[in-house]
């Protein structure tokens, strides 16, 4: 399934990145700022949380990075990380609100990474696991320079939604459902069962030998 680029198409892949990039950097600066990180630790986490999935997956997919291609989703993720970083000093934020900002950043990630991935012209199995990837990889290299376990490893059906969510939207798309509609559809169908898992702690089972 190849998408053919058009400029809605474009428009809403550049409003869907846009917003992933600000709520997972805003994932990142929460997270950082649990492990107490200064002003500039803060924006290198936000950074690496906002844009380093979609980096890899614009590499894998041998296409320009779309923050070096466009610096406005580099000037967000800085932004987002200097407002969010002066606001908790304001403003009394739970340290809980990090997975709210994960999901969304999980959900809009994976929806533009699918996107992306289709309109490159990846066969669509391909492309919705390049959702998955845009989503998690990013807040796998978060966890690491935080020095913790990645979520997507241990964490309640965080990848799982996600590749739902891509597939979803694919089948949408497939059965010519608008592609505003198939992505808003989606989008917060990850949302809402990434933070339903938490709530019920509903996790894949676990490997472990046999005793």
């Amino acid at each position: 399934m190849v998408l053919t680029e058009t400029s809605t198409l474009l428009s809403n892949l550049y409003w869907i990145t846009l917003l992933a990039v600000i709520v997972s950097s805003a994932s990142g600066v929460l997270k950082a700022g649990i492990k107490q990180f200064d002003l500039f630790g803060v924006i290198i986490i936000a950074i690496a949380t906002g844009l380093g999935g979609g980096s890899l997956r614009d590499m894998l997919l041998d296409r320009s990075v779309f923050w070096i291609q466009d610096q406005i989703f580099f000037i967000a993720s800085l932004a987002s990380a200097v407002v969010i970083f002066f606001a908790a000093r304001l403003l009394k934020i739970s340290p809980k609100h990090f997975l709210i900002a994960d999901a969304a950043g999980l959900a809009t990630f994976g929806v533009a990474g699918t996107l992306v991935s289709l309109v490159a012209g990846a066969p669509a199995l391909v492309a919705s696991f390049m959702g998955v990837m845009t989503g998690a990889m990013g807040g796998i290299f978060r966890d690491v320079l935080c020095n913790e376990q990645p979520v997507v490893f241990s964490s309640p059906l965080y990848a799982t939604v996600s590749w739902a969510g891509s597939l979803l939207f694919i089948g949408l798309l497939y059965l010519n459902i608008d592609i505003t509609v198939s992505a808003i559809f989606s989008g917060l169908g990850i949302f809402v069962s990434r933070l339903l898992a938490i709530y019920f702690n509903i996790s894949l089972p676990k490997f472990r030998f046999k005793s």
